[in-house]
């Protein structure tokens, strides 16, 4: 674990038509096997995740990020009585919605509250050391980014908030009345990665200055006015509404830790799958994999010769959206799915 402290002090085609069926079966509610459909949200990489958690039936699964459930209801199905699923979410609707659809399946422990406690619930449960496979789906869902009250999106107008849990915690709007101009680029600049860091930044606090900013739009539209050209495909506020929310949300704090919790809570064989959006969550879930699977030679490195000692998990892939599953669903088209698997 010394070599994980480390790591975490660092800054950091065509398409088969049997599979094609196949995903569109797990994307549409019908009357077969396959019934997962939840309203305007569609599970990304939902096959990946189904062949590369190498499901067992008798197993003991997480989803840390429920969501709507569609990755929860395919392992669901893939479990016999026998088996375990663990569900997490930070936001209460989407407790609400899990207590509604599996309150009476006795295979499944539902836990409000952020992934950073898995370790915890994963002990209180004695199941440590045992879990089978975590699935961890990244970012913000397609419920949240619909529902403008929410705040995440920037193509409709809603109150300033932006936070995943509404239980606890600052909106948006309530930290940028006493954000500073230094304060607000270098987030912009860490967390979206945004050229025009310190110009956004200056003209946000000072519009804050004149008058509160309380909406999406409002905000989108200072976005919009201090940026000096548009980029092609992208809104101009983009990078600043990802940078904000995972700000308010600390989210990749939250990841790097829950991260650290997987390697002694998998059992020998179990898989870890992240599904990623952006860049910044991706090079810490890449990094942090490599590190599992080479060891002390990725910090330091240099060669690996013959099996090294803290090498305790293998590399199994990485996966995109096929270009069908894009079709479908477009806010696919950025995921990208990682696989580790523990060995020892």
């Amino acid at each position: 674990m010394r070599i994980l402290s480390e790591f975490f002090s660092m800054r950091l085609p065509s398409v088969n038509v049997g599979y094609a069926r196949g995903l569109l079966n797990c994307m549409v509610t019908q009357s077969g096997n396959k019934t997962i459909s939840s309203g305007s949200h569609k599970p990304v990489l939902l096959h990946e995740v189904e062949n590369y958690l190498a499901i067992k039936k008798d197993g003991i699964y997480v989803d840390a990020t429920f969501g709507r459930g569609g990755h929860a209801e395919m392992i669901l199905e893939n479990l016999s009585d026998n088996g375990i699923l663990i569900v997490i979410d930070k936001d209460p609707e989407a407790i609400e919605f899990a207590y509604k659809k599996f309150a009476n399946d006795k295979r499944v422990k539902i836990f409000h509250g952020s992934f950073v406690n898995l370790a915890a619930w994963v002990r209180e449960l004695g199941y440590y050391g045992r879990v089978d496979g975590i699935l961890l789906d990244l970012g913000v869902s397609s419920p949240q980014l619909d529902d403008s009250e929410r705040g995440f999106s920037f193509m409709r107008s809603g109150p300033l908030d932006m936070r995943m849990d509404t239980t606890t915690g600052m909106s948006v709007a309530k930290w940028l009345e006493t954000a500073t101009v230094v304060e607000l680029t270098d987030i912009l600049k860490e967390f979206g990665e945004e050229r025009f860091a310190h110009k956004i930044a200056t003209a946000i606090v000072t519009k804050e200055a004149e008058e509160k900013i309380t909406t999406t739009k409002m905000l989108a539209d200072i976005v919009t006015s201090a940026l000096p050209y548009r980029e092609k495909h992208k809104h101009p506020a983009t990078r600043t509404f990802q940078a904000l929310r995972i700000f308010i949300n600390q989210e990749i704090a939250q990841l790097e830790n829950v991260l650290r919790q997987t390697v002694d809570i998998l059992c020998v064989g179990g898989r870890l799958v992240v599904i990623s959006f952006h860049s910044l969550e991706d090079r810490i879930v890449k990094r942090f994999m490599r590190l599992l699977t080479h060891g002390e030679a990725v910090l330091k490195k240099i060669p690996i010769v013959g099996d090294s000692a803290d090498v305790r998990f293998k590399l199994v892939g990485k996966f995109k959206p096929t270009q069908l599953e894009i079709a479908v669903n477009p806010r696919a088209r950025s995921a990208i799915l990682r696989v580790a698997e523990k060995i020892k």
